[in-house]
């Protein structure tokens, strides 16, 4: 099929998509959208067979609020994806937008096509029960303890997101004990499919780990329990599927894995594409924990048993290796804590390597951790090895073979952290990496971690992403900053590749018409804090008086927030919900009830806050921004990013920090008009926005409104535009 062809044949679908779409307006961005999905993805060349020399395309289209993107990517892209018979993935960042595309934007679309298509959610193996992990756990079978099936150990802190009743004056077994029953139960009776996500309850995370999928302990096709396996039916439902719906961290952790479609063999999207940079640093990071050791305590026996039962010997003296492994992470442990002295009153300490340089009374140490990690890891690989090989050969003994090789894969990623991150730290390259180790005593107990990390997104995105994929449309609300694609594309290693293409798609909003930007002109200094942070919060609680309906204030710091709590008086504090005090999700619940009661209602809260937010009408008329949200270089990889480019001779701050920053600034500006009908001010009480270059630069990147500027309360009257 030609290309004039595919691409008639893409805007034909959009526009079936929007002929029977109820209620529709007419969004001339949209269609502009549209246009460029088709034109640019209908000439690419998918397969192996269009080697050396394939045709690609990765097109670039930031969308502002309001345009309707992910219509028009599902209906052109899917309409190609059938038409070139192959498969749409399409990765988001949030559940919420994942929810979004499964529940309406999909079955709207099938709807309507001519050609039918099916679509599923892809997931993490870790999201689904292993039945046969539960299946042991439940037997309790002879000799085979049960904690050699260990997850986190019971004397780390609990994560705070889990249910409070499963945690307070529950003994650990018994919780465990009571949850693996109910699990069993449910499957048992068909009233529960395997997915964590699906439970009514969510499980403690430390109890779940102990029975979830994982790929270190499944033995896929030779498990006795394969057929009725609760992934590989999902897997199944997948490969049946001509769309599928993912999240970034999904995708780039099953590069060249066979979970998803092949990139260069099928099309794809990134939605909310500005994670992206992100998502990937976190998947090539490593750490390893050097308090928690008792899972070495346990390794020499569980290696020995396994390799009893297959009558293999072991390649090395695991019980030497496992003793010396501990000692050598406990001396480093000292050594580093001589490094980590909290502040008073502080709970955690950071120390980072300046220029990811190890000084030299930590490179025995650590070479020490690495060659004793490698040499029991030789032992673990040899016995894993051997028992897929005997399960290919014997089916018969495919059961005690597939429990046996998972215990060996509860070992195996502890033991891979410790000898991969060892094996980073004495690293050291041109483009060095960033090197840190952390002591965090919050939970009562004293954790001591190493930590590095890849600081430059774009090389492992070329590397592990734009090489492969053949056809990628990236897009967001906020893929640029300053009113340019620049950053994002050096984030992302897009910069300077010939088939990329870039489009800025407006949104239909009339923010001239529909909103005001003003800014505050304090006195104070910004960069002074406490004087700056006493003036806005003075300023801030006389325009709070004047809310009537709902308002969001965004703070750059806990602390500054603070400051705000603290000098709410009687009448006001009632207004005011924090984030952190309830869940998202109740916090959002209560903001509308209150608004819908004719009550006034104001959300506090941090950047998590900015982005992804959506509070149309009455719920937010007005978005305070305390500060331009300046994020200076403070994360480890940040830092150590900055601290590289000093080195050489470049400017971190206008090179990172201010692109960021206007990128950030967009976000939380597009909190305040979220429909063709609301009415919404933006009050920044920071006087940089109008009286610095940069500050300019970040204000053109943002929604047209109307700008103006007040004087503080200690300077005088509104100004006129």
């Amino acid at each position: 099929m030609s290309k004039s062809v595919l691409e008639r044949e893409a805007l034909a679908a959009f526009e079936r998509v929007i002929a029977n779409t109820p209620g529709f307006r007419a969004r001339p961005g949209q269609l502009a959208m549209a246009k460029r999905i088709a034109s640019s993805m209908a000439g690419i060349t998918l397969g192996a067979e269009a080697e050396p020399e394939p045709t690609r395309a990765i097109a670039l289209i930031q969308a502002g609020t309001g345009v309707g993107k992910s219509a028009a990517y599902a209906s052109t892209m899917v309409s190609l994806a059938l038409a070139l018979k192959t498969r749409l993935l399409i990765s988001t960042a949030t559940v919420a937008l994942q929810e979004q595309l499964m529940g309406k934007d999909l079955p709207a679309l099938a709807a309507v096509l001519e050609t039918p298509f099916a679509f599923a959610l892809a997931k993490g193996r870790g999201r689904y029960v292993c039945k046969l992990k539960l299946d042991r756990l439940q037997a309790g079978a002879v000799g085979e303890p049960d904690d050699d099936f260990f997850g986190p150990d019971e004397d780390l802190a609990p994560a705070p997101s889990v249910f409070s009743e499963q945690l307070s004056g529950v003994d650990p077994q018994l919780r465990r004990s009571s949850l693996y029953a109910a699990l069993a139960q449910a499957l048992a009776a068909d009233r529960w499919d395997g997915d964590r996500d699906s439970l009514n309850q969510q499980p403690d995370p430390r109890d779940w780990a102990t029975v979830a999928a994982e790929r270190h302990t499944c033995t896929g096709r030779h498990c006795p329990r394969y057929r009725d396996c609760s992934y590989y039916q999902a897997r199944s439902r997948l490969a049946e599927a001509q769309v599928i719906v993912a999240n970034h961290d999904l995708v780039l952790a099953s590069v060249g894995m066979k979970t998803l479609p092949e990139l260069d063999n099928c099309l794809l999207v990134f939605d909310e594409g500005h994670h992206l940079p992100a998502v990937a640093l976190s998947q090539f990071s490593s750490a390893m924990d050097l308090s928690n050791l008792r899972w070495l305590d346990k390794l020499p026996k569980t290696l020995r048993e396994v390799s009893s039962k297959l009558q293999l010997a072991l390649t090395q003296d695991v019980d030497t290796l496992a003793v010396q492994l501990k000692q050598a992470l406990r001396d480093l442990a000292a050594l580093l804590l001589v490094r980590l002295s909290p502040r008073p009153g502080e709970h955690q300490a950071l120390h980072r390597l300046r220029q990811g340089r190890l000084p030299p009374e930590l490179q025995q140490p650590l070479a020490l951790i690495g060659g004793h990690a490698e040499g029991l890891l030789d032992a673990l690989e040899a016995l894993g090895s051997e028992i897929k090989t005997r399960l290919r050969e014997d089916m018969d003994t495919a059961a005690g073979l597939a429990l046996l090789y998972a215990r060996l894969g509860q070992i195996a990623p502890r033991l891979q952290a410790v000898a991969g991150t060892s094996r980073l730290l004495l690293t050291h390259e041109a483009q060095p990496l960033a090197k840190w180790f952390e002591a965090d005593a919050r939970s009562g107990l004293l954790l001591v971690s190493a930590h590095a990390s890849p600081m430059v997104p774009a090389e492992l995105l070329r590397h592990q992403l734009w090489h492969q994929a053949r056809a990628v449309v990236v897009t967001s609300a906020s893929l640029t900053s300053c009113g340019s694609f620049d950053y994002f594309l050096q984030e992302s290693g897009l910069d300077g590749q010939a088939q990329v293409s870039t489009l800025m798609v407006p949104s239909p909003f009339n923010y001239s018409t529909q909103g005001q930007l003003v800014v505050v002109q304090t006195t104070a200094d910004p960069r002074d804090a406490p004087s700056y942070t006493a003036e806005m919060v003075s300023e801030l609680l006389l325009d709070l008086r004047r809310v009537q309906r709902g308002a969001l204030a965004l703070f750059t710091s806990r602390s500054q927030m603070q400051a705000a709590i603290a000098a709410l008086d009687q009448t006001l504090r009632p207004c005011v919900l924090v984030q952190g005090d309830q869940s998202r999700g109740r916090l959002l619940a209560m903001h509308q009830d209150r608004i819908e009661a004719g009550l006034p209602s104001v959300i506090f809260g941090l950047q998590s806050f900015g982005e992804g937010v959506d509070l149309p009408g009455a719920l937010c008329e007005t978005v305070f921004i305390a500060k331009l949200p300046f994020h200076a270089p403070s994360e480890p990889v940040e830092e150590a990013r900055a601290e590289w480019l000093k080195t050489m001779g470049r400017d971190p701050f206008a090179e990172l920090v201010v692109p960021a920053t206007g990128l950030r600034l967009l976000q939380w500006t597009g909190r305040a008009i979220r429909s063709e009908t609301d009415q919404a001010v933006v009050i920044c009480y920071d006087r940089r926005l109008l009286q610095q270059g940069y500050g300019q630069r970040m204000l053109q990147g943002l929604p047209p409104y109307p700008v103006s500027h007040r004087p503080g309360l200690r300077t005088g009257q509104l100004l006129a535009p």
